[in-house]
């Protein structure tokens, strides 16, 4: 007969990756005594299947592009192939290493990791089928942070050549003419991967209007730019309406009657919560098409006690979105006051070629809630950039003010402009006015001292741009 046991503590967390594991850390590092139930490994999709290894990809591409930059600068480089699989060891290498670290933090803070499925069974239990039995864990507080899975369309079942973003972390070559559905982050952070590894062609089908199609306007339509300047082709505004695979790769029907064939298919449509069969809804938990409703400000759900954070929680899905929120609901568990997580606030990054950032509201949001007359917007061109031309990268940097007030939202578009986030993080979160950013002296010659240039112009004193 399988063993059962039972065990008593201040917070159990169900999920290891970024918003259990923050959690759990902040939680033991108040004092509390911590479980932390996780079927698969500490981490999560976004160390083990997401933001980790398609940004090792990422890099790999960038050099893989080097010697093309280089014979620009007078550099003769020569690329003389791309092994695979030394690129698939590249990435498990790195996640190897961070796995390792934070399964060292686990441990450091005595965390009670308890390795198995997991469920809710009652408002303040979870039983855990773990490999010697059954353990059910009581909480006095329970952090619901299951995660989320790669999904699909109705008649696309994955498997062969058909691909989610957690497959095609894992192909053991580079597709030659791959076609990915869907436009949003993941699918324009693969078509850079593989256009950048040597694929022939690369075709995004996205149903929506633009790429990236929840950032300002201004940015999709940069990148939009920027891809087809890579040689990238997308169709827009029209939806898939079959897919199938054939003798010799793929073929995508859209509604209008165009045909798409190629060796793969990359199903990038977005990702679902995974709350099925983990016991939410049995136990009361309100739900909505599989998310947890929980208090947008509190993250407390309907039940007393149990708390939601992460993917399963409506709104944005980033890892560091559900690390902050992990931390939020630790620190609450524990009786001190932190301040509600702003979602607008939250700094969001595509990393493809050229790289896409953004925080606030975009120009069209902004108009939408202060009205038309109320709110000011200025683009810095990085062309007037002396290290952007060093980089050789086009884009620009967008504000948007309220009128006489803040700046409310900061966009960007180019190469390595996600490092320039951090700045536009407090820009935004600390309500700063393009005058406070003007009067600070940025770094010359760098990227991020065009943010000060854009808030010099808007600002109403502009040095290297247009008034």
């Amino acid at each position: 007969m399988a063993e059962t046991s039972t065990d008593q503590f201040d917070v159990v967390i169900l999920g290891g990756g970024s918003g259990g594991y923050a959690a759990a850390l902040r939680g033991a590092q108040l004092g509390q005594k911590i479980a932390l139930v996780e079927k698969d490994q500490l981490g999560g999709t976004c160390l083990h299947r997401g933001c980790v290894p398609t940004k090792a990809m990422l890099h790999v591409g960038e050099l893989a592009d080097a010697p093309n930059e280089a014979a620009a600068a007078g550099v003769d480089l020569t690329l003389n192939g791309i092994d695979a699989t030394k690129v698939l060891g590249f990435k498990d290498k790195i996640i190897g290493r961070l796995h390792k670290g934070l399964q060292g933090l686990v441990k450091s803070r005595k965390v009670e990791y308890v390795e198995g499925f997991g469920t809710l069974t009652g408002p303040n239990t979870i039983s855990v089928e773990t490999g010697s039995g059954t353990r059910t864990l009581t909480g006095k507080n329970i952090i619901l942070a299951s995660g989320s899975y790669s999904k699909t369309l109705p008649g696309i079942d994955l498997g062969g050549r058909f691909l989610d973003s957690e497959a095609a972390l894992q192909l053991p070559e580079i597709p030659k003419n791959p076609i990915i559905l869907g436009g949003g982050v993941i699918g324009v952070e693969f078509a850079s991967i593989w256009k950048s590894l040597g694929a022939e062609s690369v075709t995004i089908v996205e149903g929506l209007p633009h790429l990236v199609a929840n950032e300002d306007e201004a940015l999709s339509k940069a990148l939009e730019r920027a891809f087809k300047k890579r040689g990238i082709t997308f169709s827009l505004g029209v939806f898939t309406e079959k897919a199938e695979q054939t003798d010799t790769g793929v073929k995508v029907t859209l509604a209008d009657g165009k045909v798409f064939e190629g060796d793969y298919l990359l199903v990038a449509v977005g990702r679902g919560p995974a709350t099925s069969g983990v016991g939410y809804e049995e136990q009361g938990i309100e739900m909505d098409r599989g998310f947890v409703l929980a208090d947008k400000e509190t993250l407390e759900t309907n039940v007393a006690g149990v708390y939601a954070v992460g993917d399963i929680v409506p709104g944005l899905q980033l890892a560091h979105r559900g690390f902050a929120q992990g931390i939020y609901v630790a620190e609450r568990i524990a009786g001190l006051n932190p301040a509600p997580i702003v979602e607008s606030g939250i700094e969001r990054i595509t990393y493809c070629e050229p790289e896409v950032g953004s925080v606030g509201l975009s120009e069209k949001q902004a108009k939408e809630q202060l009205g038309e007359d109320a709110v000011e917007v200025y683009e810095y061109n990085l062309g007037g950039n002396g290290k952007s031309q060093i980089l050789n990268t086009a884009g620009f940097i967008k504000l948007v003010r309220e009128k006489d007030g803040p700046i409310i939202g900061v966009h960007m578009i180019g190469s390595r402009t996600s490092e320039l986030m951090g700045e536009a993080l407090l820009i935004v979160n600390w309500e700063a006015y393009p005058e406070d950013v003007a009067s600070l002296v940025h770094g010359h010659p760098s990227q991020h001292e065009a943010l000060g240039e854009a808030a010099l112009a808007l600002a109403g004193k502009p040095l290297h741009a247009h008034a």
